[in-house]
């Protein structure tokens, strides 16, 4: 059972960064919907979604089988997938899987700036890593982390590339709390605003 707060937008988002098929289908329980929870990715669309300032341009970004999904052969290339709504308290869960080395990550609080070309000027990031990448046992930039600034609370081996793997981020008034494999990782004071959820391209193959 999820916990949701009342003051806080629950959010369920599922992505991928290869194409394999996943069994369990994107969509909320009625008891999900009860307690207040929204699709931020419904498996079919990308509806609520967009290339980091560019709008709704064709990128390399595509649903497959029921996955966000980021192609960088794609000869459509656009950038990061940045979402339409800016958040302030919110509940986000989602499941990740990537490639072998694969290196990425969810930014939150991201602001759309002309002047600038990358979304990592304006928020932080949730940390996505494959666990045989070279980088993996960096304290730093370990799954889970607060990338570059904060280590992981508590150790948690993530699982190897095309598994699935299950994260949570809440913030609450600028009280930011990362969670990887339903450990708490990380708890610290933002100033509060409202800013999009973002899926960088780095990293992806």
């Amino acid at each position: 059972m999820k916990t949701v707060f009342s003051s806080i937008l629950s959010l369920l988002l599922l992505m991928s960064a290869c194409s394999d098929s996943h069994n369990k289908a994107n969509r909320l329980t009625a008891s999900e919907e009860a307690q207040g929870w929204k699709l931020l990715f419904d498996g079919k669309t990308l509806e609520n979604w967009h290339a980091y300032n560019h709008g709704k341009q064709k990128s390399e970004w595509a649903v497959v089988d029921g996955t966000i999904f980021c192609d960088p052969a794609s000869a459509d290339r656009a950038g990061d997938l940045t979402s339409d709504a800016e958040y302030e308290n919110y509940d986000l869960v989602f499941d990740w899987k990537l490639p072998e080395n694969g290196n990425s990550g969810v930014f939150i609080n991201v602001l759309e700036v002309d002047t600038l070309t990358a979304a990592w000027f304006t928020g932080p990031e949730y940390q996505l890593l494959d666990s045989a990448h070279k980088d993996y046992q960096l304290p730093l930039k370990r799954a889970g982390c607060l990338y570059g600034i904060s280590p992981l609370k508590n150790a948690v081996d993530m699982k190897g590339s095309g598994q699935w793997n299950h994260s949570r981020i809440v913030q609450n008034n600028g009280l930011v709390k990362f969670f990887s494999m339903g450990y708490k990782q990380q708890k610290w004071i933002l100033n509060p605003k409202n800013g999009a959820i973002l899926l960088p391209i780095a990293g992806l193959k």
